[in-house]
């Protein structure tokens, strides 16, 4: 591990609201920030907020030293599929249990907005 690696999460009563393509997949007031050594802010939404039914879980795993072993979904919006976009820690490392099996959407590749600012893409 890299040293002077940190993370840290919180409870944020932003509201957070995911789109594509005009299409609103999640919208919560319930979010944790997750702050990462050399990452901006990542927001990690209960299920309970994110149209699960527009999601499709993929095979594809990656791991991360400081959080666990993830999992993607890609979203299939208006007949096109979108590879890959939203991710969950499913059983996260103890440093990380705040974040476990909240779904987390890269604002590259989604719209991704707090209090209706869009985050950095």
């Amino acid at each position: 591990m890299t040293s002077g690696h940190t993370i840290t999460t919180s409870r944020s009563d932003a509201r957070v609201e995911v789109r594509l393509g005009g299409e609103l997949l999640a919208a919560t007031d319930h979010a944790v920030a997750l702050d990462e050594t050399g990452l901006p802010t990542r927001y990690y939404l209960p299920r309970e907020d994110v149209r699960m039914e527009l999601l499709r879980a993929t095979s594809f795993h990656t791991t991360c030293p400081f959080k666990g072993e993830a999992s993607y979904w890609s979203a299939d919006i208006d007949g096109q599929t979108h590879d890959g976009i939203v991710w969950s820690y499913e059983s996260p490392i103890p440093a990380a249990l705040e974040i476990r099996e909240m779904m987390s959407f890269y604002p590259d590749r989604a719209e991704v907005t707090v209090n209706g600012k869009r985050i950095g893409a």
